[in-house]
């Protein structure tokens, strides 16, 4: 546990750093802006009757979001995680380079691109360092994201991009198309479908399954149901439920 606190330590003072740089080149009258949180339970159910939980706290403010989770299962393997990313946007469309880190020695890192308003173009590489994690996103972690999307249909954000695996040779690649619509400012619906295949390590098995993710934000409430085959490639199919607040 040494280490992940050490890694704890370390994120906090990039984000630190990174507010102290921001502050330097924004208006006054902006330096001090409110941190708005995100908290999301989770409960995972899994085709071979097990179960597990999971919390993740968000804090957001500008362009700097950190958060901090705890993922716990039925087999007892626990894992603490912590992350930081930083929005950047330039002449060139918009970079979201983030870090995280979790007990059990994982680190990782990514960045993302996005070009373009109404119709947008979506990239993106990310590289861990091959230690222990369980997956959170159900996307391969080692891969490159290629995508696009458009706004031109009112109060719609339409969008698809495909994440592939480029460092084991597994083949796992998984696309999704997602549609979200906000009819006010205080309503937004989400639906994610999504494809995959491949296999957890070179030379297994491969397969295929489907998911679909639903999901309905009111005020500062939000509920999200997800139905996923083939979880983190594996045989297992998982349903997961989501009930979270902003404050």
């Amino acid at each position: 546990m040494n280490r992940i606190w050490l890694y704890l330590l370390i994120c906090n003072c990039t984000l630190s750093f990174a507010q102290s740089a921001s502050d330097e080149t924004i208006e006054p009258s902006k330096i001090s802006q409110p941190v708005a949180f995100k908290l999301t339970p989770t409960y995972y159910s899994n085709s071979n009757q097990t179960h597990a939980n999971d919390i993740n706290l968000r804090a957001n403010t500008g362009p700097h979001v950190s958060w901090l989770g705890f993922y716990q299962d039925q087999e007892h393997f626990q894992q603490l995680r912590a992350g930081y990313e930083y929005t950047m946007s330039s002449s060139v469309g918009k970079w979201v380079p983030s870090v995280q880190v979790a007990s059990h020695g994982f680190a990782g890192g990514s960045i993302n691109h996005q070009y373009g308003e109404e119709i947008y173009s979506i990239l993106g590489f990310g590289r861990t360092n091959k230690k222990t994690y369980y997956n959170l996103n159900f996307d391969p972690n080692d891969a490159y994201t290629f995508g696009m999307g458009t706004q031109l249909i009112p109060k719609t954000n339409l969008y698809f991009y495909s994440v592939y695996d480029n460092r084991f040779n597994t083949g796992q690649k998984i696309t999704h198309w997602v549609w979200r619509y906000s009819p006010d400012k205080s309503e937004r619906y989400t639906v994610d479908m999504a494809s995959k295949s491949g296999s957890v390590e070179q030379g297994d098995v491969k397969v295929k399954g489907y998911s679909l993710s639903l999901g309905y934000d009111f005020s500062n409430y939000f509920i999200k149901l997800v139905r996923d085959q083939k979880v983190n490639y594996t045989q297992q199919d998982q349903t997961r439920i989501s009930l979270g607040a902003r404050f």
